[in-house]
C-alpha cells in the first residue's frame, strides 16, 4: 500500500521529470553509460535515465516499489531496466563497473556507521573517474541551534509537502538518521570519492557530485 501511495503523495510536490533532468545534466554522461540508481523507489528517475542511458541497474529494498517500478517499465517499453532487490549493505553488483550513480533520500534510512559502509561498498561498483550524484536530508544549521532549526525544518517540508505532509518530516527527525553536513562530506572523501560540487538546497538538504579518485 506504500508503494502504491508513493506517487501519488510525491508528486504532489516533486517534478520526476525535471529532477532527472537537472541530475543526468550534472553527472554529464554519455548515451552509452550504465548507471545505478539506487534506492530507485517507484523508478523517479530509473525511467528517466533509462531513455538516455544504455544500461540503468534500478535497486531498492523493498520489492513492492520494485514490482511498481517494473510495471511502469513495461508500460513505456523500456528494456534497458534491470530492476534488482537490494540496498546499500546488501547489494553486489555483477555487471561491468558503473559510469555513474545516483542515489536520492535513500542514505538518510542508514545511521552514520552504517552510512560510511554504504558509501565505501558503492564506489567499489564505481570506474574510475564514474561520477556519483547523492541527494539528501544534511543538516548544515550550526548545532547550537537544533531546536529552532529542526521546527524550521519540520515547517519547510510540511509548507512543500501539503496539509498532509507535516507527519514525514516528523517521522525522519524521531526514527530516522540525519547527518551533518561535515560528516557526509568526510564519509564521500573517506569513500575515494571527490566532491566536485555541494548544493545546498537550505539547511536541511543538499546535493553532492563526486568522482571516484583514480590514484
Amino acid at each position: 500500500r506504500l508503494a502504491e501511495n508513493y506517487d501519488t503523495r510525491h508528486t504532489q510536490f516533486r517534478d520526476y521529470r525535471r529532477e532527472a533532468e537537472q541530475i543526468m545534466t550534472a553527472l554529464g554522461l554519455g548515451a552509452s553509460a550504465t548507471v545505478i540508481d539506487m534506492g530507485c523507489g517507484t523508478g523517479a528517475f530509473a525511467l528517466h535515465a533509462a531513455r538516455r542511458y544504455r544500461k540503468v541497474h534500478a535497486v531498492d529494498v523493498s520489492q513492492a516499489m520494485l514490482d511498481l517500478a517494473c510495471a511502469k517499465a513495461q508500460e513505456a517499453q523500456l528494456t534497458n531496466i534491470e530492476f534488482l532487490r537490494g540496498g546499500f549493505l546488501t547489494y553486489e553488483h555483477r555487471a561491468e563497473p558503473a559510469d555513474g550513480i545516483v542515489s536520492t533520500v535513500a542514505l538518510h534510512h542508514l545511521p552514520d556507521f552504517w552510512k560510511c559502509v554504504g558509501l565505501c561498498r558503492l564506489a567499489r561498483t564505481l570506474k574510475p573517474g564514474g561520477r556519483l550524484y547523492l541527494f539528501d536530508v544534511v543538516f548544515s544549521f550550526e548545532i547550537e541551534r537544533y531546536e529552532t532549526a529542526i521546527a524550521q525544518f519540520i515547517s519547510t517540508m510540511s509548507e512543500s509537502m501539503g496539509p498532509t505532509g507535516r507527519a514525514e518530516p516528523e517521522t525522519h527527525v524521531r526514527d530516522e538518521y540525519s547527518t551533518c553536513h561535515w560528516i557526509m562530506e568526510g564519509m564521500l572523501e573517506r569513500a575515494g570519492l571527490k566532491i566536485d560540487t555541494i548544493t545546498y538546497m537550505n539547511e536541511f538538504l543538499a546535493g553532492y557530485l563526486c568522482t571516484k579518485k583514480t590514484d
